[in-house]
Formats: C-alpha cells, structure tokens, sequence
C-alpha cells in the first residue's frame, strides 16, 4: 500500500556555493519509515536551486560555479554578441547579487524527482545532491520534501 510523508528540511548557507544535503534527505527518508518509492524534493526560494552531481572532486563544483558566474555575471548584462555596453540589473532591491541569483535559479532547477531504496536515495557511486546557493551572504533555506512509496 502507498503511503505519503510531508517533511521540511532547513538548510543554512555559508554564501554563494554548494551544500550537500544527501545526508540530511536520506535523514528524513529513514525518519519516514518508507522503505521504496519517490522523493520529490522541491525550493521554497527564488535565488537558490538543486542539482545532483559530482561527489569526488571538488573542483567540479568550482568549475560549475565559475561557469554560471561568467554566464550570469553580478555587473550586468550585455547583449550576447560579447559587443556593446554592458547594462546594470534593474532589479537590486537586496543588492547587485539580487538579480543574478533569480537569473541562475531561472537557469538551473528548484525541484528534483529522485528514487529512493531501501530507506536511501538511489544515486550514483559518485553523486551528491546539493543545493546551490546563488546569493553572496549566507542564508537560511526551506525545502519541502515530499515522499510517495510503501
């Protein structure tokens, strides 16, 4: 018989970059008492997102981070030729971080689908999953995590 679990997971950010969060999704999966089924895993925030991807080197997530800071760059936008004066983001209400952050969460994921078994996520040997906090200062983030499987 199916079953659901509904649960929250608050994550603190140390800024722009990475935080695994596996062991804190696998927490929750174990604390559920659901053994096989789906995790759907979801962002309350528009300037933060979700990824799985490399667990072994850490310089992938540098690579990753300088790639979408060079595409999405904190002084402005400018049109995609490279020629032309670059324009300043119109929206900085929380500062020039502002909209750069909403940019890269447009461009990568808030919500992930993922199995799990056996109580635990099913990922690769050399997965993780993270969030990916897109704003310069630390902040503190809600997930939902939403559980369907028996």
């Amino acid at each position: 018989m199916l079953r659901q679990s509904l649960s929250r997971l608050q994550v603190a950010t140390r800024g722009e970059g990475f935080e695994d969060i596996t062991g804190a999704v696998n927490g929750l999966i174990a604390a559920s008492g659901l053994v096989l089924g789906t995790a759907t895993l979801a962002s309350l925030h528009t300037s933060c997102s979700l990824t799985v991807n490399e667990n072994a080197d850490p310089r992938v997530l540098v690579d990753l981070a300088a790639f979408l800071r060079a595409l999405v760059p904190p002084e402005g936008v400018r049109p995609l030729s490279g020629q032309g004066e670059r324009r300043p983001w119109v929206h900085d209400d929380e500062g020039p971080d502002d909209m750069p952050a909403h940019i890269r969460t447009a461009l990568t994921c808030t919500s992930l689908v993922l199995p799990f078994e056996s109580g635990r996520l099913l990922l690769g040997t050399w997965q993780a999953v993270y969030l990916w906090e897109h704003r310069a200062r630390p902040h503190h983030r809600s997930l939902s995590l939403h559980l369907v499987g028996e």
